[in-house]
């Protein structure tokens, strides 16, 4: 029983989760593309915004690609580079922690700002508070992986989920096996982080998908016509 619930969350989860990412992003983007947005509500407690959002994404983004590099590279290249496993166990410890502190930090100030501000409250729907809640979660267990990690020094634990994560993406049918006697506490950061990704499309965080490039060049002032002049020119 323990090996079946094991592949249902580890070997058929994941493509459920990815198959909802992408088809439901396709479909809201179809459907409501004026809904693609963060939703900002940015004129109310600007100055918690502003710290909470920018330790927050400065932190999840080095997370992300920490994450995405690190799982999905394969294991062939780090060992031609010579690489030892340990030195990126220990590489991964320090940076994600760091990175890891940032990130929880910013989502503790934005979700004491959606949810003890009675105007911010008022603004937000139910999956705004869940996605936040959610995120601040599962910072919280990835920053208690990190003992964990530490007892593990010699990078044999980190080559479990690299093998997971490498055979889902190349659909090896034993996938699952690799991370069956991880820790809960790794399990839990696993699952969580499936289900923030079968979320993902029917919350602000579509606006992830969307790179802001033109903004870096864009002029800094707005053209703003009074209301007589918009009226006369229609």
């Amino acid at each position: 029983m323990a090996a079946f619930f094991n592949h249902l969350l580890f070997g058929i989860y994941p493509y459920i989760a990815l198959a909802v990412l992408a088809l439901g992003s396709i479909i809201r983007f179809d459907r409501e593309p004026y809904g693609w947005r963060s939703g900002s509500s940015q004129l109310l407690r600007r100055k918690q915004l502003i710290w909470g959002s920018v330790l927050f994404h400065l932190g999840v983004l080095v997370i992300f690609f920490g994450h995405v590099g690190g799982l999905l590279t394969p294991i062939a290249v780090f060992d031609a580079l010579g690489i030892p496993h340990g030195a990126k166990q220990v590489l991964a410890i320090m940076v994600g922690g760091i990175a890891g502190v940032l990130a929880l930090t910013g989502a503790t100030l934005l979700v004491h700002r959606r949810l003890f501000d009675p105007r911010i409250r008022k603004t937000s729907n139910a999956s705004d508070i869940l996605i936040l809640v959610l995120l601040w979660l599962q910072l919280t267990l990835g920053m208690s992986t990190i003992p964990l990690s530490m007892q593990h020094l010699d990078g044999g634990e980190m080559v479990k989920f690299m093998n997971w994560a490498q055979g889902i993406f190349t659909f090896q049918a034993e996938a699952s096996s690799y991370v069956a006697d991880a820790h809960i506490v790794f399990k839990l950061h696993l699952m969580l982080g499936m289900t923030i990704l079968l979320l993902f499309p029917f919350t602000r965080l579509v606006h992830m998908l969307s790179a802001p490039v033109r903004y870096v060049w864009r002029p800094g002032y707005q053209i703003v016509r009074s209301r007589k002049e918009a009226l006369r020119n229609g």
